[in-house]
């Protein structure tokens, strides 16, 4: 008989010593943008080194889309510190006057054909990048890839995976019991995960220019010269404007077992798409698209959560998932905070690791294609009305309002945070719940509510008010002190990131083609 969440907390207290050493990392996303903040049309910094090398510093989707990488950190303290020397550095060197845009949604953009895709130099593994985005240009659009985000990586302890065992009853041990452990913190984000968008969205508004003539059935306001919004809306980032994929609701993603999830992604890599197909694979000598499936490469599957581990030179992501089970899961739902510095803050850093060990602890029952379409509908209803008063989600036959939902979850957490909190001597779980729980009875207190909040009141655009925002954060960022890295540090990683990249054009011994055809087949392999 499976133990409930209580009977399951009861366990954990006595072994709180379990809880001890999460792992965590940060990826935070950030466009480029001119002093008048319009999209920055300058190469990838020097100062920055390679994009396709640096361990810290790359780019995303475009040339002007910077991407932030932390080290993993054992204590979050660590973590913000790896995050704002390498802001720090990257504010000093920005070029022309440039500033970090720092909302999830972009810009103002005069037309797609001013966003570049990024750079990574001459190698077959560099022009793979750059071929992949112009795919992603060319299915979707350049707007929806220069959204901007946040993306959390997390591991529980290893010590957690032998009470995990106990707690769910489960005779798996060692990678097995691991990947079982994460695939059920996974359903249980599925089911669950809408509150993140809700607590932490910050994209209720977007620039008009975002549309550039795309339809919506979405009845949007308007406020300022050419600023939209919806009144409920929590982050428009995740909605059908933002980063999603049309073409891939029809796919089936199983996360019932590691087994299922890699065969039903490898299905989906082999998947035609007949709208791609249209578009035809290559053209004369430039490609158009590495591939005319529904996804290209495994990293187009787009999910608000992702099971993960660090790949070995030439492993695609399942395969590494395949040789050596899951390592960490990776958040991809939070909007930019455009209340810190850093697009993000410690509190939500806390508050996710609450939630997310809740999620490994909750019982986790298998979800049907059926249910995960369901839990996307939830979703869905969240980032375009999730303050409105009147909304209601069922998850798992029970049917509540947001703020009914939330604090019977609420419950939970603070049973839980006190358990956390004894194992690592502080209250910091038991303050971040104490804080953010409001926000499910008062939507006013979501980042959200307050981000439409200054944009109506001073009638006023987005964009100014970002804008402000990224002058005033560059000038915070260039007076903080180094806390663990320094100039020199990011100086040798420059270098050193050239020198790679150097290195690997000149170990190029394949034309592009046969590298692909290669690359293709290698994939194929378990």
């Amino acid at each position: 008989m499976s133990l409930d969440f209580q009977q399951r907390l009861n366990i954990i207290t006595q072994q709180s010593y379990a809880l001890v050493g999460f792992g965590r990392g940060i990826e935070r996303e950030a466009l480029r943008v001119q002093p008048d903040g319009k999209l920055s049309e300058g190469k990838h910094p020097y100062a920055f080194g390679s994009a396709l090398c640096h361990t810290s510093i790359t780019t995303d989707y475009a040339e002007s889309l910077l991407e932030f990488i932390t080290p993993v950190a054992k204590n979050v303290e660590q973590l913000f510190d790896y995050l704002n020397d390498i802001h720090h550095y990257a504010a000093k060197h920005l070029e022309n006057d440039e500033t970090l845009w720092p909302i999830s949604m972009p810009c103002f953009v005069e037309s797609e054909d001013n966003i570049e895709l990024a750079q990574y130099g001459d190698s077959n593994v560099g022009t793979m990048k750059t071929a992949y985005r112009q795919g992603l240009k060319n299915r979707y659009g350049s707007m929806m890839q220069i959204i901007s985000g946040v993306h959390y990586n997390f591991s529980l302890p290893a010590s957690f995976w032998e009470t995990w065992s106990e707690i769910h009853q489960s005779e798996l041990t060692d990678k097995e019991a691991q990947s079982a452990g994460y695939l059920g913190l996974v359903r249980n984000y599925f089911r669950y995960g809408w509150v993140i968008p809700y607590l932490f969205g910050a994209s209720p508004a977007l620039c008009q220019s975002f549309l550039q003539g795309k339809e919506t059935h979405l009845k949007f306001k308007k406020v300022g010269k050419g600023t939209i919004y919806l009144p409920y809306a929590t982050s428009l980032r995740l909605s059908d404007l933002g980063y999603t994929n049309s073409a891939q609701s029809s796919l089936n993603i199983c996360y019932n077992s590691v087994e299922n999830y890699i065969a039903s992604v490898r299905q989906a890599l082999h998947k035609k798409a007949p709208e791609f197909k249209n578009l035809g694979v290559k053209s004369a000598n430039n490609y158009i698209q590495l591939n005319d499936n529904v996804l290209q490469i495994e990293n187009e599957l787009y999910a608000s959560i992702r099971p993960k581990r660090v790949q070995k030179s030439g492993e695609t992501p399942s395969q590494a998932l395949n040789a050596r089970g899951i390592e960490y899961i990776e958040i991809r739902s939070l909007d930019v905070n455009p209340f810190s510095k850093v697009g993000i803050t410690e509190e939500q850093v806390n508050f996710l690791d609450l939630f997310l060990t809740w999620c490994a602890i909750k019982p986790s029952a298998e979800i049907s294609a059926q249910a995960s379409q369901h839990f996307a509908e939830n979703l869905s209803a969240i980032v375009t009305e999730g303050r409105n008063p009147r909304l209601q989600l069922e998850i798992d036959g029970k049917t509540n309002s947001v703020a009914q939902w939330g604090e019977w979850l609420t419950d939970e957490l603070k049973e839980l945070a006190v358990v956390l909190d004894k194992s690592g001597n502080e209250e910091r779980y038991k303050a971040a719940i104490d804080h953010i729980a409001p926000r499910f009875s008062s939507p006013e207190l979501t980042s959200s509510a307050r981000v439409l909040e200054n944009i109506i009141e001073q009638d006023s655009d987005n964009g100014p008010l970002a804008l402000a925002l990224s002058k005033l954060y560059k000038k915070e960022l260039i007076e903080q002190p180094y806390q663990i890295w320094s100039d020199q540090y990011f100086q040798d990683q420059k270098i050193e990131s050239i020198k790679k990249q150097q290195q690997i054009e000149l170990s190029d011994i394949l034309s592009f083609d046969d590298y692909l055809q290669n690359y293709f087949i290698h994939s194929e392999k378990a």
